[in-house]
């Protein structure tokens, strides 16, 4: 007997289906406008909420890997939304900030995003949203501290 997979039952699917049309959408209709990528949303969002952060932090709150954060942000320095810094305690560390204009466009952009959100959870009630959230919050932090097999790793 074949063993199946039903995507539509299948929750990495499910998520990264709901992920991508969300991101294809608000990335088309809103951030193309400013010339701004989702990942480049994705840091100045975090930048927005957290203020100068070095690279290695974004890595960590972005989910983009060290080496393509670092081309992204080059761009966007060069597109005068974020500067970056040596670090006053470390001439080794990078901090990165929202300029003026990368905070006027946040700003835009921020009510944007929230209406996307909740155009996607349209007709859910707000507990279960929160619910929603809490549960992808803690499928992501197994997800981190997931225990990689032998044979996976060989």
């Amino acid at each position: 007997m074949k063993t199946k997979l039903d995507l539509d039952n299948y929750l990495p699917y499910l998520v990264n289906r709901v992920g991508n049309i969300i991101a294809e959408q608000y990335g088309s209709e809103e951030l193309s406008c400013y010339g701004l990528s989702i990942a480049m949303w994705r840091i100045m969002a975090v930048l927005a909420s957290h203020g100068g952060l070095r690279q290695i932090d974004l890595v960590a709150l972005t989910s983009i890997e060290v080496s393509t954060l670092s081309r992204i942000v080059t761009r966007m320095v060069r597109m005068g939304v974020v500067s970056r810094t040596r670090s006053a305690s470390s001439t080794r560390e990078v901090i990165v900030k929202l300029t003026p204009k990368g905070n006027a466009q946040v700003e835009r952009l921020i009510p944007v995003a929230h209406a996307y959100e909740a155009d996607a959870t349209a007709g859910l009630p707000d507990e279960d949203v929160a619910v929603l959230k809490r549960c992808l919050r803690r499928v992501y932090a197994n997800m981190q501290h997931r225990q990689v097999t032998a044979a996976a790793a060989e």
